[in-house]
């Protein structure tokens, strides 16, 4: 111990002084005391210390927030904006305070800080926003005016369970979400995760600095959500500053912007039935229409324009306009045009751009069926195939004003949803139509739609036939749409059938062959060709669908131009020697028609399955002739077609024809027809 205590050397060295010789002797089984030295004690406290802190820092292992259901997203709404608890940040006492009120002078204009978003961004990992292909889907608002027309449609696209949707709040108001639900009558069920995504000092900020604070926000949701499309309101109600930055922001990302029009809400309710795929395509197709007049048919060409002018575009790319004229335009028709606007006054054109192309042939000579057809398939072509469609309208056609609301619906679900795309259903769509037609192709047998059997609630065990959307193998031209791609692939076909048939002269029997009536266009042959050699389909909508969507007027029918010499004066209905019983069945054949009659009503009202459109695999499949069939056999049909075609037409041989079908089939997304002609690549 006295050692212990001498630090000072001197002292030590008159210790060492005082020792005898004898004392300093040591025994020879003597050893010295391992204690450990002073170094050893403090590296053993400090390891005890570090243990310490590593099990009291496990034991309250942070997370993505304070509570420890932030792990993963969580639906439940609780007290507070992200649906999750969290503790509000500390009274800033150095900052401008928070005064509110129509007084209040906006004048701040520092850094950009969101105290609560980061939270709420994290928690949302497991929705996989960091990929750029998601399932993510957000409503963002700054105005509490739109907040209270997007919070119903928000629940009700997360209560379909096909995409996450986020909600984000942008606003210069202080309302606790709690609140903000209470007033709008949102439920604890809403199925909506919440993103406050308000800057610091919101309420004394000055505009410029809202709208850099609004973009940086979408910036950050961005990282961390990767939204496939965003859904603004696009009305007057919402604020200036964030309308701008929520364009600058998408025009930045490229990704998906969608403005509700005003007083559209409740017409575009079917838009929370699509997923996030088929909304990441909302914006990025286009939609040319064309209308190829009659001479003679001013009146049916007039009815038709009025039915276009007057129906209901939602928030997407105008279609363009295309009228196809004759060489003898009638006077009517002339003075319509001199004041036809289009696109309509009530469509959103900020740029005031004419959307319409007039098209006056020159020749007055009747044309063939090759001109006929090479004409019409010339008027249009796909600036982007996989964007880009074509609606085909008769002159005799009249529209429902919600027509384009079910095109936009069916387009988006059919040829762009998840489960369309990834079960290969969506490359056999050939085209969407509007109208069900009365009869075959053929034009002497009547077609009958095919029905669904459904329970009746009347009584149990009993079930009704009901109308049903259904799949047929032929085309129609009277209002449908028709697929870029496929469009393309029926240019490429007639292209390469055209000069088969110079090159062999009058010998391809079976580009002779006459399927289709000649109360069609001869363009719809080819069509057919096309779809009966690659087991393409047209979607058609139920009997109480089409009412609601177009009907085609036949009293001033008059046949194509290239088949004009066929057509043949009409037989009066009721001949002189009638009696009693047959006038009455012509008067009620006339007042009934054979034209279905437009009964236009809200689009998700006339839609079966409560709005949800049905997927092609629950659909009748017929085929070209009317012939109830099933995938299979329609594939196996079109295989025996294609060799068919490759053979008699195609120049091809057995062992080519199979050489080419295998080609084909490597490459699925061709889309052309080069394999149906041997020698061509």
């Amino acid at each position: 111990m006295r050692r212990f205590f001498m630090n000072d050397e001197e002292l030590g060295k008159k210790d060492d002084d005082h020792r005898t010789v004898k004392n300093s002797l040591r025994p020879p089984n003597w050893h010295p005391a391992r204690v450990p030295p002073r170094r050893s004690l403090k590296r053993i406290g400090l390891a005890l210390l570090a243990a310490v802190l590593l099990f009291v820092f496990f034991k309250n292992i942070p997370v993505l927030g304070p509570d420890a259901r932030m792990r993963r997203p969580n639906y439940a709404y609780s007290e507070s904006p992200a649906n999750v608890p969290r503790v509000r940040p500390p009274t800033r006492e150095s900052s401008p305070p928070r005064t509110q009120g129509p007084g209040v002078e906006r004048t701040f204009n520092g850094p950009v800080k969101f105290p609560d978003l980061a939270p709420t961004l994290h928690a949302i990992t497991g929705t996989r926003g960091s990929m750029v292909i998601n399932r993510n889907v957000l409503f963002a608002v700054s105005s509490l005016k739109s907040a209270a027309t997007l919070l119903p449609v928000a629940c009700q696209m997360a209560s379909e369970l096909k995409s996450y949707v986020h909600f984000a709040l942008m606003s210069r108001s202080d309302i606790q979400f709690s609140e903000l639900r209470s007033i709008n009558g949102i439920s604890d069920h809403c199925q909506v995760i919440f993103h406050d995504a308000r800057p610091d000092y919101a309420s004394i900020s000055i505009d410029e600095r809202m709208e850099h604070a609004v973009f940086r926000a979408f910036h950050h949701i961005n990282i961390y959500m990767h939204p496939q499309a965003i859904i603004v309101d696009g009305s007057d109600d919402e604020e200036l500053y964030f309308s701008r930055a929520s364009r600058h922001h998408s025009k930045a990302t490229q990704s998906t912007l969608i403005e509700l029009p005003q007083k559209s809400t409740r017409s575009l309710t079917w838009m929370t039935k699509l997923d996030s795929a088929a909304l990441r395509m909302w914006d990025k197709n286009q939609i040319d229409i064309i209308v190829q007049a009659q001479p003679g048919s001013s009146g049916s060409l007039i009815r038709l324009l009025k039915s276009l002018n007057a129906a209901d575009y939602p928030s997407s790319s105008v279609p363009h306009l295309t009228i196809e004229l004759p060489h003898d335009v009638d006077p009517p028709t002339k003075q319509f045009l001199e004041s036809f606007l289009w696109p309509p006054s009530h469509v959103n054109n900020p740029t005031h751009a004419r959307y319409l192309t007039l098209r006056h042939r020159i020749p007055d000579q009747r044309m063939t069926e090759e001109e006929s057809s090479i004409r019409f398939l010339e008027s249009f072509w796909p600036a982007h195939p996989q964007h880009s469609h074509v609606l085909i309208l008769s002159p005799r056609a009249e529209l429902s004003p919600n027509f384009f609301h079910y095109l936009k619906y069916s387009l988006l679900e059919y040829r762009y949803s998840t489960v369309s795309t990834y079960q290969q259903w969506a490359h056999r769509l050939f085209g969407i139509s509007l109208d069900q037609p009365a009869q075959l192709l053929d034009g002497k047998e009547p077609f009958s739609p095919p029905t669904m059997l459904k329970p009746s609630s009347a009584e149990e065990g009993n079930e009704v036939e009901i109308s049903t959307p259904f799949l047929w193998q032929a085309p129609t031209s009277n209002a449908v749409l028709f697929i870029g791609e496929k469009w393309v692939e029926l240019h490429d076909l007639v292209s390469r059938s055209l000069a088969a048939k110079r090159d062999a002269g009058d010998t391809l029997a079976l580009l002779s062959e006459k399927l289709v009536s000649t109360k069609h266009s001869s363009w719809l042959e080819h069509a057919l060709r096309l779809c009966r050699a690659r087991g393409y389909w047209m979607l058609y909508p139920g009997e109480d669908m089409a009412q609601n969507l177009a009907t085609v007027h036949n009293e001033l029918y008059h046949y194509p131009e290239e088949y004009a010499d066929d057509e043949k004066p009409k037989p009066p209905l009721l001949s002189d020697d009638a009696d009693d019983e047959e006038a009455e069945a012509v008067r009620q054949r006339i007042q009934s028609g054979s034209e279905i009659p437009l009964a236009p009503v809200a689009l998700l009202e006339s839609l079966p399955n409560g709005g949800n459109l049905r997927p092609f695999g629950d659909l009748p499949l017929v085929t070209w002739d009317g012939q109830p069939t099933d995938a299979e056999e329609l594939k196996s049909l079109a295989e025996q077609y294609a060799t068919e075609f490759r053979t008699k037409v195609g120049g091809c041989d057995a062992a080519s024809s199979e050489e080419q079908r295998k080609k084909k089939e490597d490459k699925k997304e061709d889309i052309l027809a080069a394999d149906l002609f041997c020698g061509v690549e």
